[in-house]
């Protein structure tokens, strides 16, 4: 029996990006095609098979522990950036300031996409989901400098919207305008989850 289930659900790919370099700027160069290795997206600074660890892994590992590389990717749902824009009283919000690898459209409840489940483009490349995305002050400069006096207003706006990271599983070239299907674990939710939040 297989253990991921297609979901029937089919979303397109309305935006792509990379962020050359992080130490210079959180915001994103948009792209018409992302060629993604294992390595992750090229040309993207989050990319690589390892990465240093971070404060959403404190409770595992010291900061700077050389880790396994889940969060190559950075990927929202456009409706869910939509509703971020609202909350902020803004028309719009271009995710070249956010940082993102790439917008999906037609995917309800984006953020909550179950942990390994996985988006399948239609020629083939394919991306694991790893967990939500919590959002972060990062954003704020890049907003603030487009939209002055809006930057301080993401991270509160995004909670529970800033979509998911995805590392590659099968190499190949993404495309804008693409069709992406995802295909879900086929288990249910495990049985402590509540206690364990309540915790």
């Amino acid at each position: 029996m297989a253990a991921l289930k297609p979901s029937g659900f089919v979303g397109r790919i309305t935006w792509l990006g990379v962020v050359p370099d992080r130490d210079r700027q959180l915001q994103a160069d948009p792209v018409t095609a992302l060629r993604a290795s294992f390595a992750g997206p090229e040309g993207e600074a989050h990319g690589g098979l390892t990465r240093p660890a971070c404060s959403r892994v404190k409770a595992q590992y010291p900061r700077g522990t050389e880790i396994r590389n889940t969060r190559q990717f950075s990927i929202m749902g456009a409706e869910e950036m939509a509703e971020i824009a609202e909350r902020m009283g803004l028309p719009a919000l271009d995710p070249a300031l956010l940082g993102a690898t790439m917008v999906i459209e037609g995917l309800p409840d984006f953020t909550r996409l179950p942990p390994s489940s996985r988006l399948q483009a239609a020629g083939g490349a394919t991306l694991v989901v790893d967990m939500e995305n919590r959002p972060c002050v990062l954003p704020g400069k890049p907003i603030e400098a487009a939209h002055p006096g809006y930057g301080r207003l993401f991270k509160t706006a995004a909670k529970g919207r800033r979509g998911i990271t995805a590392w590659v599983e099968r190499e190949g070239t993404f495309h804008l305008g693409e069709a992406i299907t995802l295909h879900i674990p086929d288990q249910r939710a495990w049985t402590h989850l509540k206690e364990v939040r309540r915790a």
